[in-house]
């Protein structure tokens, strides 16, 4: 059976995707966050813009957070959203 993850976006991400959210197929290779990063950033060239630096990302797996080096597992739900600041 192949394998799907939910990906939410939030913020800036979400407003220049122009999406909330899809569900993409993973193949066996994709194995963390930053391999899911990477394929999105094939896909087109906001993908490419958006995720050109991950630094300036936050991660989620299943509502807890994680690092772009985390692995995917079996998580349903993938969030990416930029860092909270507030005052």
């Amino acid at each position: 059976m192949a394998r799907s993850i939910n990906i939410v976006y939030f913020a800036w991400v979400r407003e220049r995707l122009g999406i909330d959210q899809e569900q993409v197929p993973l193949d066996d290779e994709i194995k963390s966050i930053a391999d899911v990063l990477a394929m999105l950033a094939e896909r087109d060239s906001r993908y490419t813009d958006i995720f050109a630096d991950s630094e300036k990302l936050r991660f989620a797996l299943d509502q807890d957070y994680g690092l772009s080096t985390s692995l995917i597992g079996s998580a349903k739900e993938l969030a990416i959203f930029p860092p909270v600041t507030g005052g």
